[in-house]
């Protein structure tokens, strides 16, 4: 059972709210007063409305403190001690104004005297353990500013007190003569400590620690100016000056009321001054101390004050060797960081610069070789995983190539998906053999998120001297050399002088690219399919090609790599998309319902939008769904299977149909057949070639035909170029079949003179399996084809 806690009443804290409002308008009505009454009355009558009101005064601050207490208890010390303070020097004022009101001196020493005593180290005490309570973590820095600030304050009362001082040590020993002295250092300690901790500047302490600070320097101010008064003999009781004592256990109290509650943590107080009030502080106090060592040259000052001069110079100059440390050790932190990239923790670019030019620049370095890496397919990863995948093979990449890297070889992340390397004292054919090496190292699966996954990596090489002197020029030849081994999928390539031009005309076609976007040079052909069983042609592919306005008509062969590269795809597929669709609602409006088959990349399925644009561009042409079929990957499949399921099951629920492009020559798997959404497999080219002369190539396409049908999948076969094939697909039950035997990929107009053609040819002939139609132009004459990508992207 818990304990039963008492319920407190909800008007309690109300109402303590409001006496304690009403208490402290009342103490500041009266400090009011008291100081106006200094200012405007004379004789007993000042002396009773000034001491009187800032009895009063001081009383209701003490009260007000007690309030405090009752209400938080002892768990802050803070609190309790500064209570205990304000209510000691109560007492002790209170005392002096009896003694003041019977017309008695005040007297050299009395009992109120222990009560004054007091105030201080409790007040000081409370200082030590606010301060411990919420400034925890502080560096010595701020507490090396504190002393000083402390110190400085001491060395300047030092001089103003030397007075009292020198004519307190003047008489014999006595109480009153100890009292004498006590009392300004006790008050020279109290605006030292508050000098130091204005130093901190209220970071911490909360918004009324200042309040705090500004109660204290009043109170010690008028308990100095008063001793200087009566040790000059022109002290004159009931003035103005006399409320400083009041002014400051109010401004105590309220803080205190503060404290009490919960003020000062960092998450809750405003800060009333920045992290410059340290320096301020410590450069005062520095600046003060130096005046006195200058005035001591020429004039008399204590020895206390040039001590504590001295002290204070020397706690300067240690926090300003320390300053100086941090700002070597920022400088070298910050130096670092810009040589350092932030993921991998490798050398950066900047980095390769500086060690480059370094390394190329000694006098004992012949030979040298720089080798750029860029990993290839890795915006498919980024697109498929996720950025965070890609950043986790980054990292893995990289630390991969820092373990099998020389003592004295340079590696960097150049940004990206790029890497470089700058080996020293290398021949031509050792820096070949060592980037065939690091493919090697790289070629090694990676597990990402429980995915594994095999990279492969392209290789650029520069040779120092003969490629270039420095290093901006081996880097930006490494990188063409780097484009040109991933064109060619060599894996390596070594830097020649013909790289250049090639790599000029790269740059000029990707920006030719980017115009043929947006000014429909891009153009569309469209290949038949025909169905097997029955001869007739109701669907087609699309295949885009480059109208180019100086080189003529391009296949894809010629720019589409560039294409995914640029990151251009995406817009690449709403081109062709669109264009498609154009065409088939030109075909429908003619009464030829044709269905259009058109090739995504990976790079355009990773949209999660992609569903909804496709149904909004088939809804804007009044376009059934099943008139488009979008050709897929098996690479996008088996990357990111949640993905690839997530998004087709969309398309597919929206009536889209879904292909399979390529089937058999990527990473296949019989379990993504089974689960995803699938329509449609089209076996590869390098699968039906072969097949009239080769009994285990028909045996693999009789095999795969019998599993689509098993999974309720149409199979289509493409490069069809004889007709010994054709028959050979139509005796194994394959369902379509496209190729040059059939027709080339043609323009949207000549696609329907050939459409009308062999359906013409087919009312003809009765069998259309055995004797094929071929119209003019078709390609029957197997011409080889016309490069090697038709299906809009590279074959591998």
């Amino acid at each position: 059972m818990p304990r039963n806690r008492p319920i407190r009443s909800t008007e309690a804290p109300s109402a303590d709210l409001t006496v304690r409002s009403g208490l402290m308008w009342a103490m500041g009505l009266l400090l009011v007063v008291a100081v106006l009454g200094g200012q405007a009355l004379h004789g007993d009558v000042r002396v009773l409305v000034v001491d009187g009101s800032g009895i009063v005064a001081v009383w209701i601050s003490a009260v007000v403190c007690w309030m405090t207490v009752s209400r938080v208890g002892f768990r802050r010390g803070e609190v309790l001690l500064a209570t205990i303070a304000v209510t000691s020097f109560s007492g002790c004022l209170t005392y002096l104004a009896v003694v003041l009101a019977g017309g008695g001196p005040l007297p050299l020493a009395s009992p109120a005297d222990a009560a004054s005593l007091l105030f201080y180290p409790l007040m000081l005490a409370a200082l030590v353990v606010a301060v411990r309570h919420h400034s925890r973590g502080l560096p010595w820095s701020v507490w090396l500013d504190c002393a000083v600030g402390s110190l400085g304050a001491a060395t300047v009362l030092a001089v103003v007190l030397s007075p009292v001082l020198v004519s307190a040590q003047a008489g014999p020993p006595s109480l009153g003569a100890a009292l004498a002295v006590a009392f300004p250092m006790l008050d020279l300690l109290l605006v030292a400590a508050v000098a130091g901790l204005a130093a901190l500047g209220g970071r911490r302490m909360g918004s009324r620690w200042p309040v705090l600070v500004v109660g204290l320097m009043a109170f010690a101010g008028a308990d100095m100016v008063i001793a200087l008064e009566r040790n000059a003999g022109t002290f004159v009781a009931g003035t103005s000056l006399d409320a400083g004592w009041g002014i400051g256990l109010a401004l105590t109290a309220m803080w205190v009321v503060g404290a009490g509650q919960g003020e000062g943590s960092a998450t809750r107080a405003k800060r009333w001054a920045s992290g410059a009030a340290a320096l301020v502080v410590s450069a005062v106090a520095t600046t003060a101390s130096l005046g006195v060592l200058l005035v001591s040259s020429r004039a008399h000052v204590s020895t206390l004050a040039v001590t504590l001069a001295g002290v204070t110079l020397l706690g300067a100059g240690a926090r300003t060797q320390l300053a100086f440390r941090h700002l070597g050790v920022m400088a070298d932190q910050r130096k670092r960081a810009a040589a350092t990239d932030e993921l991998t923790g490798l050398p950066n670019r900047y980095a390769l610069y500086a060690e480059g030019h370094a390394l190329l620049s000694e006098p004992t370095c012949q030979r040298a070789a720089l080798l750029v890496l860029d990993l290839d397919k890795f915006k498919e990863v980024n697109d498929s995983l996720g950025h965070h995948a890609g950043d986790l093979l980054l990292i893995q990449v990289g630390d991969l190539l820092r373990e099998h890297l020389r003592a004295g070889d340079v590696l960097a992340r150049l940004g990206g998906d790029e890497f470089a390397v700058l080996l020293d004292d290398v021949s031509r054919e050792q820096a070949t053999e060592f980037a065939v090496a690091l493919r090697a190292v790289l070629a090694e699966s990676f597990t990402l998120e429980g995915i594994t996954l095999h990279c492969s990596v392209s290789v650029g090489i520069a040779l120092f001297p003969e490629d270039g002197s420095d290093l901006g020029s081996l880097l930006r030849k490494a990188d063409i050399a780097m484009y040109k081994a991933k064109v060619s999928s060599s894996g390596q390539h070594l830097y020649a002088g013909s790289d250049d031009a090639d790599d000029g005309t790269r740059l000029r076609t990707v920006e030719e690219l980017r115009t043929a976007l947006v000014e429909d040079q891009l153009v569309v052909h469209y290949q038949p399919k025909v169905d097997l069983g029955t001869g007739e042609v109701h669907s087609a592919e699309a295949l885009v090609r480059w109208n180019h306005p100086r080189r003529g008509l391009l296949y894809p062969d010629a720019f589409l790599t560039l294409v995914e590269d640029s990151g251009l795809m995406p817009a690449l597929s709403r081109v062709v998309l669109t264009v498609a669709m154009d065409q088939a609602a030109t075909w429908q409006a003619q009464g030829q319902e044709l269905t259009i088959a058109v090739n995504l990349s990976a790079s355009s399925l990773v949209d999660d939008d992609l569903p909804d644009r496709v149904t909004a561009l088939l809804a804007a042409r009044e376009l059934p769904p099943h008139v488009l079929q979008l050709e897929i990957t098996e690479e996008f499949l088996m990357a990111d299977r949640d993905r690839a399921r997530e998004i087709l099951t969309r398309l597919r629920r929206n009536g889209i149909q879904i292909s399979i492009d390529d089937y058999g020559t990527g990473y296949s798997s019989l379990s993504y057949l089974r689960d995803l959404p699938i329509d449609e497999l089209k076996l590869d080219r390098s699968f039906i070639a072969p097949m009239a002369d080769d009994a285990r190539a028909a045996a693999l396409v009789a095999s795969t035909v019998a599993l689509a049908h098993g999974l309720g999948m149409r199979m289509v076969a493409e490069g069809v170029e004889t007709s010994a094939t054709y028959a050979e697909l139509a005796r194994l039950g394959c369902d379509q079949a496209q190729g040059y035997l059939i027709s080339r990929p043609v323009p949207a107009s000549e696609f329907t003179h050939w459409l009308g053609d062999w359906r013409a040819a087919r009312r003809v002939s009765e069998l259309p399996r055995q004797r094929v139609p071929v119209p003019v132009g078709s390609g029957a004459e197997r011409t080889p084809p016309l490069g090697t990508l038709e299906r809009g992207r590279p074959r591998s």
